[in-house]
């Protein structure tokens, strides 16, 4: 259904959303995990309504960054493909695709989820890379989200690949090590429609939206990273607002990892 942002706005101006949802309530979230055991050391599918997201993540051996010789890294990559939306083209990577990407990389970069120098094979020689690759199947809306919630499932389903004498990967096995994901730091995206603060719109509130606030907050209760998006500038009682909406909808999503 393809609807005016002039019907969304008049809709929840009513205090309504075109699904009949509450502003605050997500549509149902599944994780599942090891949907690619042979070709990726950790992979999960999430959905949340109809929107589909998978991700995989595999490893290889680097050379780490001169500043940090006892640390392995993150590379995060998102395909928008045909298939997903007929919004998306095919070609290198739109700048949708690219925020979608850094907004779940600093999420796990910058709260530390990883235990970064549990990568390392030897100092200043060769450490893990972990590249993770989000491929979305299905844009029904919140892709911020869902993107975010896939990464993470498959950290959390990865194990390290075995290792030869020589320090060579040996694809074909993996060991029983898990990634050092020592922090879960979940992420909810609060969107802005004039005045009305919600949460996993539809691809028709997301036309709508004014603006909108990524923010990604760990088991304790701290923010470590948020990213704002949209046209409008918000004000500091808004996001406060928004911060509050993301405390509480990320406890609930807490509960569907564990």
């Amino acid at each position: 259904m393809i609807v005016s942002k002039e019907y969304v706005e008049s809709v929840i101006a009513q205090g309504k959303r075109i699904d009949g949802r509450k502003f605050d309530e997500y549509r149902k979230i599944e994780i599942e995990y090891g949907i690619s055991p042979k070709s990726a050391e950790g992979s999960a599918r999430v959905k949340i309504g109809d929107t589909e997201v998978l991700a995989g993540v595999k490893m290889e051996l680097g050379t780490p960054f001169p500043d940090k010789p006892e640390e392995g890294s993150i590379m995060v990559n998102v395909e928008l493909i045909p298939m997903a939306s007929s919004m998306f083209e095919s070609g290198p990577p739109s700048i949708n695709a690219i925020e979608l990407a850094r907004v779940t990389d600093r999420g796990i970069r910058e709260s530390k989820a990883l235990d970064f120098k549990k990568l390392c094979v030897k100092a200043g020689e060769k450490v893990w890379l972990v590249f993770i690759d989000i491929y979305p199947i299905n844009a029904d809306g919140n892709l911020f989200d869902a993107c975010y919630m896939a990464a993470l499932a498959a950290i959390k389903d990865a194990c390290f690949p075995l290792l030869n004498g020589e320090n060579k990967i040996d694809y074909k096995e993996k060991s029983k090590n898990k990634l050092p994901l020592v922090k879960m730091p979940i992420s909810c995206t609060v969107w802005m429609i004039g005045e009305t603060l919600l949460v996993d719109p539809t691809p028709e509130e997301e036309m709508a939206a004014d603006a909108r606030l990524s923010i990604v907050i760990l088991e304790d209760g701290k923010i470590c990273a948020m990213q704002k998006g949209g046209s409008m500038a918000l004000r500091t009682d808004e996001i406060f607002k928004m911060v509050g909406i993301a405390e509480e909808k990320t406890k609930e999503i807490r509960r569907h990892f564990k």
